[in-house]
């Protein structure tokens, strides 16, 4: 995106007078993190290897959500906006599956965890008693030490027992330990968690006057056996599930009166960016209501209308702002009257990108200068304008010299989803709570 507008999407009221909390990233992972998020593994950003990557993820999101739970009727009611906030650092890590991470500290004493951000899930899990967990130490990290959690270790751990609420299967307690197990499965090819549910203590710092450490008891995944790409590419250390559930972390830190039922992150173009519970927005935000349905959890909100360059259009779809989706896909009609009107008002001549680029409208960069493409706005519920400042995506060879560009656009069948590089606002920044 470009870097004119700060405009965060805020999608609800908060309640008043609640304190906002961040992680608290003062630990031995931050200085280490922040030098090692610039390396890169894997295909180089920019080259249409990187960008058919990131979209054969998206194309795995989109599948997951059923068409016919986004047309049920919504549930009266929508909760408190979502907003990240200064004070706690997220990277951009390649070398991971592209997806951004910030560090957690859990336990008595702490041990520190880099994990994945995802608003797309729930459960907040982390490597622990590993029967079958990624290497601790890898090449692939550079410096990066990992650990992993023990209750055994920790005098503030709890195990959660076959009764509470926070059991989904409780028909698989085991009479003799009294422990729930938890078993997820990915939308990846054989990439799941499973293990138990416990509960410790998770560090966070106070944002608004004097910074403090509060310790918010958390229920979260003892992941003993990962598969798939939580093994090494993804996630490797846990991941922090930001979604709509009870059990998600901004859930339950509401349900104790933590901090407000809301959050929020926003990702810097740098790959560096923050997040915060509890944050109630700044004046300059703009703000759309939450569609919350009960079959389809995820932070919807509905658009009415859009603009490509001078084409404006008149439109009514809900979508879904994703932090675990790196492009935006739109169905039809609408995706066929945004990349048209796009594409007649471009001066460079439209070529066959790489076969493995999924997007339908490429062009071969000039060499007479700077690049002239018209700019695309989304309209959100309210009348909220939310331009998208910088619509596309630049292709380079492996010497990083640019030979072409994209509209980052996917084209979608039934399902509407913006993710985080293809977002309204100069950086991807979500609120949101059910």
């Amino acid at each position: 995106m470009g870097a004119a507008v700060r405009a965060l999407l805020l999608l609800a009221l908060v309640a008043a007078g609640a304190e906002a909390l961040s992680l608290d990233v003062h630990h031995r992972y931050s200085a280490t993190v922040r030098r090692w998020a610039g390396l890169r593994t894997g295909p180089a950003p920019g080259t249409a290897e990187y960008y058919a990557a990131l979209a054969g993820h998206d194309d795995l999101r989109r599948r997951s959500l059923s068409l016919a739970a986004a047309a049920a009727a919504p549930v009266p009611g929508a909760g408190g906006p979502l907003a990240f906030a200064d004070g706690n650092d997220t990277y951009r890590l390649n070398a991971f599956g592209f997806l951004h991470y910030a560090v957690v500290a859990l336990g008595t004493p702490n041990v520190t965890f880099l994990v994945a951000l995802d608003t797309g899930s729930d459960l907040f899990w982390v490597p622990c008693d590993c029967l079958k967990c990624a290497p601790l130490t890898s090449p692939e990290y550079g410096n990066l030490k990992f650990d992993v959690y023990s209750p055994r270790k920790s005098s503030t751990s709890r195990k959660v027992p076959c009764s509470s609420d926070l059991c989904d299967l409780q028909t698989q307690c085991s009479a003799a330990t009294n422990s729930c197990p938890y078993k997820i499965e990915y939308l990846s090819d054989n990439t799941s968690s499973n293990g138990v549910l416990v509960e410790d203590v998770l560090y966070l710092a106070t944002e608004s006057g004097k910074s403090k450490i509060t310790q918010a008891p958390i229920t979260f995944g003892c992941g003993r056996v990962q598969t798939g790409s939580f093994l090494g590419s993804a996630a490797p250390n846990g991941l922090l599930g930001l979604g709509m559930d009870s059990k998600s972390v901004p859930s339950l830190l509401a349900s104790q009166g933590v901090a407000a039922n809301s959050f929020s992150m926003c990702f810097g173009e740098d790959g560096h960016g923050r997040i915060n519970f509890g944050d109630t927005g700044s004046a300059d935000q703009l703000e759309t209501p939450l569609n919350i349905y009960k079959h389809n959890p995820y932070y919807n909100i509905s658009i009415i209308g859009a603009k490509a360059g001078g084409k404006t259009f008149s439109t009514k779809f809900s979508a879904v702002v994703d932090s675990g989706t790196s492009f935006t896909a739109l169905s039809d009609p609408m995706y066929t009257e945004i990349t048209s009107a796009f594409h007649k008002q471009v001066k460079e001549k439209r070529n066959q990108a790489d076969s493995s680029l999924p997007f339908e409208y490429c062009y071969t960069i000039s060499a007479k200068g700077a690049l002239s493409y018209p700019n695309i706005s989304l309209t959100a519920k309210g009348g909220s304008i939310f331009p998208v400042n910088d619509p596309i995506i630049t292709i380079t060879d492996i010497s990083s010299t640019p030979v072409g560009y994209c509209l980052a656009i996917m084209k979608s069948e039934g399902v509407n989803l913006i993710g985080r590089t293809s977002c309204p606002g100069s950086r991807w920044c979500s609120t949101a709570r059910g």
